[in-house]
């Protein structure tokens, strides 16, 4: 990828001078990164395939239109040999380049870019809590947790008149935010979305009161522009031949994502998952909007207090899963805020199941005071239940929860659940694991989970507990150990 001198020079005059202009080779964008160029879009996701230039584009964006930038990789490792490699070579001034602090400067335009890595969300808030860009740029966005691509949003402002902000993010499909980021670019990558977008096309969004993303119209007075445009490795004539075929050599799904940019394929399945992904995607075919019919619910109630964490409930309507109910933990600081969403979901009947642990012990007090149908247990606690053959010994009432939620999802089972099309909850509900011990079936630490994802899986806890049923039910609040 090259930049012709001409627009270079009118890019470079337009932010103030041009004093090392003449130090820069001459560039020209690809196709699909003029696209990006272009694109009035605040958020935009480029790539798919590999080969599609995405670390050249970011590097050329930073110097070209922007006076605050910052470039970022999950590792340093690879900071140094892609993004910090590319901008050595492109930019063509190592005097301007501080190795220590990984910044260029160039003191004649007033322009910084900084080059960072995260490697968890605390070292994130300790290293970016202060400092401001007009412009970020991730390369390999799925390496990345929601939650640190969403922090990194809000560092993203200019004070100077006519400078435009934006955040362009560089990826292949797979990794651990695989997920995350079909369901933040639904309208382009999630399969069966009821209104898809074409590549390039503009959609705007909010986070609504919940904390959730939701597509709006483009009139919205808070909205944001998003969009995706994918590029493959045809569309860099600057690759070898010989790359296509190393790409073609490679095990699935990795093939297939690389090498055409197929979001929906995941990973294989490790071999202690709980359900596997065959058996989620199956549920979520069978899924309909208005299959719950007259059946009373079961809701899972998972709370959580303020911090970054969602409080989560999801109806089980028989065999039919609503979409979950999610809210910021900020909004749910007591019980009583916990028991507010829970009314609605049982004002035709119905209980509710929940883990007294934390935030649940005041929920159990306030759904007690009320008399309402809870059923409310700790998950900790130890069982003699076992799996549906009778043979295999659970250590805990979540391990068995779990299990019968597995077993609800066996597309052999009688009549097995339909899941909504919630991909946190697709990505929750893939990252369980179990092990077994010496007295019987266990799941994973939840904290375990949480470092995987980047965040609790609230929405997978909720759904598990929907799997319990008390021994006598009788109505009003009953507490199980």
């Amino acid at each position: 990828m090259q930049l012709r001198a001409l627009a270079l020079l009118t890019l470079r005059q337009k932010l103030g001078v041009n004093a090392i202009i003449n130090q820069l080779p001459h560039w020209q964008f690809l196709p699909k990164q003029q696209l990006v160029v272009d694109s009035p879009a605040f958020e935009v996701l480029y790539g798919g395939a590999a080969g599609g230039g995405k670390s050249s584009l970011l590097v050329a964006l930073a110097i070209l239109y922007h006076r605050r930038a910052l470039l970022l990789r999950r590792s340093f490792p690879d900071l140094e040999r892609t993004l910090i490699l590319r901008s050595l070579e492109l930019y063509g001034n190592e005097h301007c380049y501080n190795a220590s602090k990984h910044v260029w400067s160039f003191p004649d335009t007033n322009q910084r870019i900084e080059f960072g890595h995260i490697k968890d969300v605390n070292s994130m808030r300790q290293d970016f809590s202060g400092p401001e860009y007009d412009f970020i740029g991730f390369d390999e966005l799925t390496q990345f947790t929601r939650d640190m691509y969403l922090f990194m949003l809000s560092r993203l402002r200019s004070a100077l008149p006519g400078q435009r902000v934006r955040v362009v993010a560089g990826s292949n499909p797979g990794d651990i935010g695989n997920d995350w980021v079909i369901e933040h670019w639904a309208p382009w990558l999630l399969d069966g979305y009821p209104n898809p977008a074409k590549p390039g096309e503009l959609r705007w969004f909010i986070t609504d009161e919940h904390g959730q993303s939701r597509e709006v119209d483009a009139d919205h007075p808070d909205a944001v522009s998003r969009t995706f445009i994918p590029a493959t490795l045809e569309d860099n004539p600057y690759l070898s031949e010989e790359y296509r075929r190393q790409l073609a050599l490679l095990p699935e799904p990795w093939r297939l994502q690389l090498l055409y940019g197929r979001w929906q394929l995941g990973h294989d399945d490790d071999p202690y998952q709980v359900i596997p992904t065959a058996w989620l995607k199956q549920a979520q075919a069978r899924w309909r909007p208005d299959d719950k019919q007259t059946l009373q619910p079961v809701v899972g109630i998972d709370p959580a207090r303020g911090g970054r964490d969602k409080t989560v409930l999801i109806a089980r309507y028989g065999n039919w899963i609503a979409s979950p109910l999610k809210v910021s933990g900020r909004l749910t600081p007591d019980g009583q805020s916990v028991i507010n969403l829970l009314l609605p979901l049982l004002h035709r009947g119905g209980r509710g199941v929940l883990d007294v642990i934390g935030l649940g012990a005041a929920v159990e007090d306030v759904g007690k005071a009320m008399q309402l149908p809870l059923a409310c247990i700790n998950i900790s606690s130890p069982t003699a239940l076992t799996d549906r053959s009778g043979k295999l010994k659970m250590i805990n009432l979540r391990a068995w929860l779990y299990w019968r939620l597995r077993e609800a999802l066996d597309p052999e089972g009688p009549q097995p659940l339909a899941l909504p099309m919630d991909a946190e909850l697709f990505s929750e509900l893939r990252a369980v694991r179990w092990e077994h011990t010496l007295r019987g079936i266990k799941i994973v630490d939840k904290d375990d989970i949480a470092d995987r994802l980047g965040h609790s899986p609230n929405c997978a806890d909720a759904l598990a507990l929907t799997m319990y049923e008390p021994p006598s039910p009788r109505g009003g609040t009953a507490r199980v150990f």
